[in-house]
């Protein structure tokens, strides 16, 4: 391949390609283009947002925020300087997989009151429960449709016999 050059001799033509973003984020583009940003649970930046009621659960909810953090799970607490309305309706416009409400009963109960994008409010869980099964989710790529399988363990009434 030639061409002829200004000063009328045979040149040899040189392409640059450049390319602004790479593959990687070509697909993530597209990804959330075509998902309107919806993104699975596991795949989600954040994945469980909590929203304290008061400023009185807010140690409890870093406290859960930070065994989740551990499990390997991706973690905010909300300010809580909103109606808690708002919160919710923040955290739904945010994309927020999960949320979680906790006021003083939750906090005595060591409970967090679930609610998914998806499915609306699932009810109490025992924390604890919660996380194990969010980072389940997580492991397995599991869409969060499966939360409603949390189930609070109840006693065995034969094992108090």
């Amino acid at each position: 391949l030639e061409y002829v050059s200004a000063e009328g001799t045979r040149e040899r033509p040189i392409m640059v390609h450049r390319a602004i973003f790479g593959s990687i984020e070509r697909f993530f583009g597209i990804l959330i283009e075509n998902s309107a940003g919806e993104l699975p649970f596991w795949l989600a930046p954040t994945q469980l947002r909590l929203l304290p009621v008061t400023d009185a659960v807010v140690d409890y909810c870093k406290e859960v925020a930070a065994k989740a953090t551990k499990m390997g799970l991706r973690v905010e607490v909300d300010r809580g300087s909103e109606r808690l309305a708002k919160q919710i309706r923040n955290a739904e416009q945010g994309r927020i997989p999960v949320m979680a409400v906790v006021g003083v009963k939750e906090m005595e109960d060591r409970t967090l009151a679930v609610r998914s994008r998806k499915l609306g409010d699932l009810g109490s869980f025992a924390f604890e429960d919660l996380l194990d099964e969010l980072k389940r989710c997580d492991d397995e790529a599991v869409e969060m449709t499966k939360m409603g399988e949390v189930a609070v363990k109840e006693e065995d009434p034969a094992a108090s016999e």
